[in-house]
């Protein structure tokens, strides 16, 4: 049985490394200040004794200790004695960056494009109704954040008529690969916690087949399989395994799964197939940039006006009610006090501190461009600069060449992904919906990194047309790219009525538009 029937750890001690960098870029991906205390601040991410990865020792450290090591992290710091809760503050640039990665690669999507019209438009129909499209921005978040993405064909004969597609990510998963590719991969996930008993579904892919196991174990360990019937979450597949726990996938092919890598080689583990995430390497300047903003904001509330008086000039407010400052009170009762050692007579001090904006401003905007560069994109591409400004398709590659020139590299890893994607899910229809289309891989069409404005296309489709360098056909797809061959044809019929031309040939027309040309086709 290919799945595990003893008990061990999980996820498996071979996983420890790819674990804890999963944790770590997960937090970082997440936002949430709770996770990256958790993660920086118990020791899972531990720099290594005499490794300061910021160039200062914090004074908290304990010479040799752990705690110290991790300290040397904003958010391994603990909180300060005296204070009830912590102020630190985190600045989502990591989900930006994965979200632009995905924009770059999946805002305008690819093509895919059948040899057949039959295989075309069924294809076509899986895309759409299966909102495979905007799965596939998710996906490429994932593989962003993660370094990875495993994109997994299923169905649900109850739900929908057609094969279905989603995104897992690479934490998920104990992949096995053989020459670089990936032959076979056991996910896995929490389906409940019962005390301190944890249940787990495991579900494997090999080629033409999938397994389904459940298992009882605790925090640490799988612990020991149990029938799938003994989970709800499970027990939808009992039905469907055979004797072995499995069942035929339908892709003798390969599997039912293939593993996008976001960008290789990995720094960290060298030799693995894995691909490295777009943090990889930033963490500190990450981790650098929370404490500027955290220190900004400190700034902002100590530098908050504050009056600080004499005890007598409080009004008090009954016994055991406290007292308060009044600051627009007028007149006062006489006071008997001594009056200042500098011979005023003035007892309020006004209490108010230099706010450094520029300082952190600069200090912030130099930590985002380090960054972003790192993490190999534009500064452009994130809004910092160069907005409002017209600029020609010339202008906007140069400015955004470190971004395009990463999507390049990333579409040298979707291309392949996306053409055993269509592969896939045309043989599970024929298997499992009966389809008669032919099975096959389609060609993929990437569109232009650069996205023109609606007027500044117009200006070019109008140039060429001038210059009779394009036909009918390639200008209207200019404006319209998403098109088909029908939605072409038939624009091109209107434009044609629109402008009164009797042509019989419609190949005639098809090399001209403007009606100061038509003269010519009459003749």
């Amino acid at each position: 049985m290919p799945l595990p029937t003893e008990d061990q750890e999980w996820p498996p001690p071979h996983m420890r490394a790819e674990t804890r960098l999963y944790r770590q870029h997960g937090a970082w991906y997440s936002g949430d200040p709770d996770r990256l205390a958790e993660v920086y601040g118990n020791g899972a991410v531990t720099p290594g004794l005499g490794l300061d990865l910021k160039g200062w020792d914090r004074p908290l450290q304990f010479a040799g200790g752990a705690v110290g090591r991790v300290a040397r992290w904003f958010w391994g710091s603990p909180i300060p004695a005296g204070q009830s809760r912590s102020t630190k503050l985190h600045v989502p640039l990591a989900a930006d960056i994965a979200a632009k990665s995905a924009d770059l690669l999946f805002s305008e999507p690819p093509t895919l494009r059948g040899s057949g019209k039959k295989t075309q438009k069924r294809l076509d129909k899986i895309l759409n109704e299966g909102s495979v499209y905007a799965g596939l921005l998710e996906a490429g978040e994932l593989d962003s954040a993660y370094g990875g993405v495993y994109l997994r064909v299923g169905w649900d004969t109850e739900m929908a008529d057609h094969p279905v597609v989603d995104s897992v990510p690479a934490d998920s998963a104990v992949p096995e690969f053989h020459s670089g590719r990936l032959a076979a991969v056991t996910f896995w996930r929490v389906v409940g916690e019962d005390q301190k008993v944890v249940w787990r579904h495991l579900e494997r892919h090999e080629r033409g087949r999938v397994y389904h196991g459940l298992y009882q174990g605790d925090d640490a360990r799988l612990g020991h399989p149990v029938p799938l019937q003994d989970h709800p979450a499970t027990s939808g597949f009992a039905e469907m395994v055979d004797a072995d726990g499995g069942f035929d996938s339908g892709y003798q092919k390969g599997l039912l799964v293939y593993y996008v890598p976001n960008m290789r080689p990995h720094r960290t583990l060298r030799g693995t197939a894995l691909g490295r995430s777009d943090y990889a390497g930033v963490e500190p300047l990450m981790d650098a940039l929370d404490e500027t903003w955290t220190s900004w904001m400190r700034d902002l509330r100590l530098g908050k006006a504050r009056i600080i008086v004499p005890e007598v000039y409080l009004q008090n407010t009954g016994r055991g009610k406290g007292s308060y400052w009044d600051p627009d009170r007028e007149i006062y009762s006489g006071l008997g006090m001594l009056p200042p050692a500098n011979g005023g007579g003035n007892m309020i001090t006004v209490s108010q501190f230099d706010i450094r904006v520029q300082e952190h401003q600069q200090t912030a905007k130099s930590l985002v461009a380090q960054i972003l560069r790192g993490a190999g994109y534009s500064v452009q591409s994130f809004g910092e600069a160069g907005e409002g400004v017209e600029a020609t398709a010339t202008e906007i590659h140069s400015r955004e060449r470190q971004s395009l020139t990463t999507r390049g590299r990333k579409i040298g890893y979707w291309t392949p992904a996306l053409a055993w994607l269509g592969d896939c899910l045309l043989h599970v229809d024929h298997y499992i919906y009966k389809s008669k289309v032919t099975a096959e891989r389609p060609q993929i069409e990437w569109p232009d990194g650069v996205f023109l404005e609606t007027e500044a296309v117009a200006r070019t489709v109008e140039l060429l047309n001038r210059a009779q360098a394009a036909s009918i056909d390639t200008r209207i797809r200019m404006i319209h790219p998403d098109w088909d061959d029908e939605q072409v044809s038939a624009e091109m019929k209107r434009l044609r009525d629109e402008m009164g031309l009797n042509v019989k040939d419609p190949d005639l027309f098809s090399d001209q538009i403007i009606p100061d040309v038509a003269d010519d086709l009459d003749g």
